[in-house]
């Protein structure tokens, strides 16, 4: 499970601290970011204390208009114990109420030269992605044509090999042997290598080779979107293996549904030629083109006008 940290994003923003340094270790569990207006209009029934408070020209603007007496007490309550950190933007003035108040409940307060709402958007991309859900698959994730395929199967089924071979033919390597997948958002799932294994491939028979030194840095990329899943399998004489393509297989990683297919493997059948055509394929059906749909259009046809003349 990955962790973060609010010192984390004090140094990937480069933020200035004010208050409250003995926080700067508490955790960050949410992306969800909050602009507490009604908390400064007294209201805590449901303040997600768990979040980050991103307090602007409009929050602040009206704690200034707040009675003297209430203020300190306010902050007191928006420093709570699950508070992970309290952000100032555009390098506004900071409440002294704020600063004691952070500095009694040991609540790290920031400032940012940003405004507002680019903060908060880059904030709130920067925590989705590191707190997406993932998992680690075994298999081979391969750009081919902008399809991102994910291709899985037995060891020693020739996974690595496929992958070199697509290579050779102008495609990238994404990673090999171990896939790390993050959910990003709904239906999007990306793809990349841990990092020991970036740009590496295992070869059996040759060892380990690395294929930006020996093809280049156009053959390799760091991450990408999977959305075709192909699993390699020997060839079983005894399956029936899907020959039209009407049905289509779904394999579910994390919570989004990928489109699946199974390509049996045996001496004389070129693989890679098959993913290549597998994934313009995927490219046609998505623009509404269905090689299988309209071959059985065309078979309908056929019958029915069969049928005619037989009538007749």
């Amino acid at each position: 499970m990955v962790v973060i940290y609010t010192r984390d994003i004090m140094e990937k923003f480069n933020l200035e601290l004010l208050a409250g340094e003995e926080g700067i270790g508490r955790t960050i569990v949410t992306s969800d970011i909050s602009r507490p207006g009604l908390e400064m209009a007294g209201y805590f029934t449901h303040y997600p204390a768990n979040r980050v408070q991103l307090l602007g020209t409009t929050e602040l603007s009206f704690f200034e208009m707040l009675p003297a007496d209430v203020k300190l007490e306010r902050m007191r309550l928006l420093c709570s114990q699950d508070t992970p950190a309290i952000i100032i933007s555009r390098d506004l003035e900071v409440p002294t109420e704020l600063l004691q108040a952070a500095n009694e409940k040991h609540v790290p307060v920031f400032k940012t030269h940003m405004t507002t709402t680019k903060f908060s958007s880059k904030l709130t991309n920067y925590l989705e992605g590191r707190l997406a859900p993932t998992t680690a698959v075994h298999g081979v994730l391969v750009d081919v044509y902008g399809i991102g395929i994910l291709i899985l199967g037995q060891s020693g089924v020739g996974k690595s090999e496929t992958a070199l071979e697509l290579v050779k033919k102008g495609h990238r390597l994404v990673a090999d042997d171990c896939v790390e997948i993050r959910q990003e958002s709904e239906n999007l799932i990306i793809g990349s290598p841990p990092p020991l294994l970036e740009h590496l491939l295992e070869i059996r028979g040759v060892g380990i080779i690395d294929i930006m030194t020996l093809f280049g840095a156009s053959a390799v990329r760091p991450y990408k979107r999977v959305t075709l899943v192909i699993e390699l399998e020997t060839w079983d004489p005894e399956k029936m293996y899907d020959r039209l393509g009407l049905e289509e297989e779904k394999m579910k990683i994390i919570d989004t549904d990928l489109t699946k297919m199974t390509i049996p493997v045996r001496p004389g059948r070129n693989v890679s030629v098959i993913i290549e055509v597998a994934a313009m394929n995927y490219r046609l059906k998505r623009m509404g083109i269905n090689a299988a749909e309209e071959f059985t259009r065309r078979l309908d046809e056929v019958i029915a006008s069969s049928s005619d003349e037989l009538d007749d």
